[in-house]
């Protein structure tokens, strides 16, 4: 029986458990028609790619009709496709190609906001006294109503030309909140997710959703900043109350369809998650962002550096996981359109070094959860490096260099903080040749490339057992076809004693206990495991496995009978040796 036709492996379970997501950001992925952006088509043309990959699921970042103010997280039509990304038959035809590869389709829902060429808005500029003017928030005044700073920058109010009244926007001002307490406008709201669930679709990935509920009093707060405001978060994100809109958006459409809601939901307390994911949640799975905005001071708002440790990073993974483990299910995520890329991120100098690239992977990919990859992290891209603020697109990176000379850095200083954390490193087009433009297009890219002849390229890669691209295929192929993909996907999750440098966990089901190592530091550690009794099933390196991860075989055909090959990954009387950037999983004993 192919991998392919194997029954689930809990059936009982909701079927999104045992999905690998692979995100595409669609302006960025393939040109198919020489416009130098991304399209449909090129998703299409790319489906054979995505299915050797393994993964089961695509999550497609805004394709509705936008001006494109902040790259289609500004809708002006929910119901229409921006042109430059194809018609709707192509979409058609994408979901149903891709569910016969069996691969599920989710979209984007962006529905704390819309633009503001949205027809409801431009409605409520022409009619204040007219009905969409309720669906936005208005407040009357001739001068700003609170010192809240949005988080793009500057007020989050913004005036209306022409009379004595503001606008509120938690993001861009092209970016107008709509108004939830207005019930008219929910139910407007929910016939549109209902309608795409009915095109067929599998769910949506939700974004900015714990913004919704405001702080109706618009009180000023204290001010965190020197230009003498405050986040809009401390009142607009999360804020009691929200339940009640969460709960009717679920039963007005989710729980009509039983479809996948991944929740982008910054700002909810652990102690709260059993409202979002548990077995009554709002939604099946949740983002959290504590330990992917490890490097920065002040979260997403603004993004001084910080120095940071591996035992850092490990406790605020393994917090989010025994978190998320106590109420229900979690999405793992290393990249994604927001952030910069993870080598950089969180390997620094090791960042093109494939052995720790490969092991950073793998120290998310194992984690108790729903494994989320970006578009390009399968070949290990990084950041690029930018020498003017010309070069950038993102609008929150060109605010982020406003407000570093603001806070009092030099130009030199502030353009090194956003090339670090500019939402653009994410965002440069898909290499998928070494030659001109990457084969991305056949003209210049909407956004330039991250190295115009990129060596590692996905065509490069492919077929060279050593790539990342290879290690990543083989990695997916274990977890879900491999002899212990029960324990890998619903076994559960404990921090393990381990060095400084290095993140270790257990996976484990009744029947099952999985040791997991990664190192971290360019040296070798010597590890005390938790029994006596173990022996490597995985590695990330060819010798440790002996050449059992890299062929073509599924792995449960060359794996079994490993459990021996302890002697070779330094196992010895319950002492392990780690190798530089070395990732092992080892079957311990009950």
């Amino acid at each position: 029986m192919r991998a392919e036709e194997q029954l689930r492996i809990r059936p009982e379970e909701p079927w999104w458990k045992e999905e690998v997501v692979y995100q595409i950001y669609p302006r960025s992925f393939k040109d198919s028609n020489g416009d130098g952006i991304g399209d449909i088509r090129g998703i299409l043309e790319k489906l054979d790619y995505l299915k050797a990959l393994g993964i089961t699921m695509l999550w497609l970042c805004p394709i509705y009709q936008s001006p494109m103010d902040d790259n289609g997280y500004d809708v002006s039509d929910y119901c229409a496709l921006a042109p430059e990304f194809g018609t709707m038959e192509e979409l058609d035809e994408l979901i149903e190609r891709a569910g016969d590869m069996g691969i599920k389709i989710i979209l984007d829902l962006v529905i704390n906001h819309t633009s503001d060429e949205h027809r409801w808005f431009r409605q409520a500029m022409e009619d204040p006294e007219g009905e969409e003017h309720s669906y936005y928030i208005f407040k009357k005044g001739d001068r700003e109503p609170n010192n809240w700073r949005s988080v793009f920058g500057g007020s989050v109010w913004e005036k209306v030309e022409g009379r004595s009244e503001y606008y509120f926007h938690a993001f861009g001002k092209k970016q107008p909140d709509l108004n939830w307490e207005n019930e008219t406008l929910r139910k407007k709201l929910y016939e549109m997710v209902n309608w795409w669930l009915e095109k067929g679709i599998a769910g949506f990935r939700i974004d900015a959703i714990t913004f919704i509920k405001k702080d109706l009093t618009f009180a000023d707060q204290e001010p965190d900043g020197a230009d003498g405001r405050a986040k809009c978060t401390k009142a607009s994100r999360n804020q009691p109350g929200i339940g009640e809109f969460l709960n009717e958006l679920k039963r007005e459409t989710f729980d009509r369809h039983g479809c996948v809601t991944v929740a982008e939901a910054p700002g909810v307390p652990y102690e709260g998650l059993g409202d979002f994911i548990g077995r009554n949640g709002y939604f099946s799975m949740i983002f959290d962002f504590r330990y992917a905005d490890l490097d920065i001071d002040s979260g997403s708002e603004w993004f001084k550096r910080r120095e940071w440790t591996v035992k850092e990073l490990k406790d605020k993974i393994m917090a989010s996981q025994m978190a998320v483990q106590t109420y229900g299910w979690g999405a793992n995520f290393i990249e994604n359109h927001d952030q910069p890329r993870a080598a950089t991120k969180y390997l620094k100098e090791a960042a093109e070094n494939p052995s720790a690239v490969k092991m950073l992977a793998a120290m998310y990919f194992f984690l108790r959860g729903t494994p989320f990859l970006y578009q390009g992290q399968e070949l290990g891209m990084v950041n690029f490096e930018r020498s003017s603020l010309d070069a950038f697109n993102d609008i929150s990176s060109i605010d982020q260099y406003r407000r570093s000379l603001e806070e009092g850095f030099s130009e030199e200083e502030a353009l090194q903080i956003i090339n670090l954390r500019s939402r653009d490193n994410a965002r440069t087009p898909f290499p998928w040749t070494g030659g001109r433009y990457g084969g991305f297009s056949e003209t210049a890219p909407w956004l330039p490339m991250s190295r115009e002849y990129p060596e590692n390229s996905a065509k490069n890669q492919e077929g060279d057992r050593d790539s990342i691209l290879e290690f990543y295929r083989s990695m997916i192929r274990f977890r879900q076809w491999g002899p212990w993909r029960d324990c890998l996907v619903y076994g559960a999750i404990r921090p393990l004693a381990c060095s400084e440098h290095v993140i270790a966990y257990e996976r484990r089901t009744e029947d099952t206990v999985i040791w997991c190592y990664f190192n971290f530091s360019g040296t070798g550690t010597v590890e005390r495991l938790p029994g006596i009794s173990a022996g490597c099933i995985w590695a990330n390196d060819r010798e440790a496995m002996d050449g059992v991860m890299f062929n073509g075989e599924t792995a449960d055909k060359k794996t079994a009978g490993k459990e021996t090959a302890g002697n070779r990954t330094g196992i010895e009387d319950g002492t392990l040796y780690l190798e530089p950037y070395q990732a092992l999983l080892l079957k311990g004993s009950c």
